[in-house]
């Protein structure tokens, strides 16, 4: 064996090596670096693109994370995320009308954003047991529905804090509403690093890691492993007396919780909730970051988000940047948004399997 892999020449290394990474991923990886390194040109700093990326990666990697649970468990992509950002959304506002501060604040919001994860979680996943086979297109409708529901919820639940309703009456919730004095950048400044240009949000990605080393401890357990088997062979996981139904539930209700927790990150970061239509435009771009970073409908690991959060995130915020500096007009929306849509596009329309 030791001879046979010695006597492997540098082509075939590198042609497995494009065979396990994939065409499509380097294409992407390549054009990245092709933006960090034209940068510069425009007189755009790299370090601070890369603190941007870093940044981006901090505020959306939990939500791309939350992908995985349903994905092993045969429920395919979680285009339902909308769900479970409303449960952060009620946890975040909630904590927020109960006063709480700092980072209390934002713990307060984690707990409540896990009671109504919990029971988003379940009645969505028993739902999808009784649609087998076309989950992720109910998923999409239970997304669009709980998202035009709670349009309406939001004007009508009793929320008081003068800094979330309308001022003219009192009543309802503001569109956007602000983080700060509450739990504005309570990871992104925890322990952050910064070096001139490059400024690191250790405490985003510490919590993150977390999450990842979490997710791969408990895929890696007695329940984690039944539910892998659910989604690889249900016939087969049936017959070993897994309780199937109760696997896929059990995964949606992660899955819902993390989408939960991934939104109150990002809004720390960002310094705003967004309600009303907000958690409708944040499916689609975790789901396609975890395709992007090599996972299919029934197979993703902790790699795939992490390569597919960094490439995707990458791409959105260097090239309106990057664009701008060099044409000299300010169409940073307009780039961003035929960069991000155009990622969604391959991402949805791509073939490849996990390696």
């Amino acid at each position: 064996m030791k001879i046979a892999l010695s006597g492997i020449s540098l082509k075939e290394r590198v042609k497995n090596f494009i065979d396990s990474f994939g065409w499509p991923r380097l294409i992407i990886a390549g054009f990245l670096l092709l933006l960090f390194l034209v940068a510069p040109l425009g007189g755009i700093s790299i370090l601070t693109s890369i603190s941007d990326v870093l940044m981006r990666f901090g505020m959306n990697s939990i939500m791309v994370l939350a992908m995985v649970p349903m994905i092993h468990s045969g429920c395919g992509l979680n285009f339902g995320l909308p769900l479970g950002i409303i449960a952060g959304l009620l946890g975040g506002t909630l904590s927020m009308q109960f006063g709480f501060t700092g980072a209390l604040s934002f713990f307060v919001a984690i707990i409540i954003t896990i009671f109504f994860g919990t029971i988003f979680g379940w009645a969505y996943g028993t739902l999808l047991n009784k649609v087998k086979g076309g989950e992720m297109m109910i998923a999409t409708y239970v997304g669009y529905a709980a998202v035009s529901f709670m349009c309406i919820m939001w004007l009508l639940l009793p929320y008081t804090n003068p800094q979330m309703v309308w001022g003219y009456k009192g009543t309802g919730l503001r569109t956007t509403i602000s983080t700060e004095g509450y739990y504005l950048h309570v990871l992104s400044d925890f322990l952050k690093i910064k070096m001139g240009n490059l400024e690191i949000p250790t405490g985003s990605l510490i919590f993150f890691a977390l999450f990842a080393f979490l997710m791969w401890a408990f895929l890696h357990t007695k329940t984690g492993t039944a539910m892998t088997a659910v989604g690889s062979n249900p016939t087969f996981a049936r017959a070993s007396g897994i309780n199937v139904d109760r696997t896929r539930t059990l995964s949606v209700i992660m899955s819902t919780v993390l989408g939960g927790i991934g939104i109150l990150t990002y809004q720390q970061a960002f310094g705003f909730i967004q309600l009303y239509m907000g958690p409708f435009y944040m499916a689609l771009p975790a789901v396609s970051a975890i395709l992007i970073g090599g996972a299919s409908v029934n197979k993703a690991s902790i790699p795939n988000v992490i390569i597919g959060t960094l490439l995707f995130q990458g791409i959105v915020t260097m090239t309106p940047s990057v664009m701008n500096s060099l044409i000299h007009t300010d169409m940073s929306e307009v780039i961003r948004i035929i960069a991000s849509n155009g990622m969604i596009l391959y991402a949805l329309t791509r073939k490849s399997e996990v390696k």
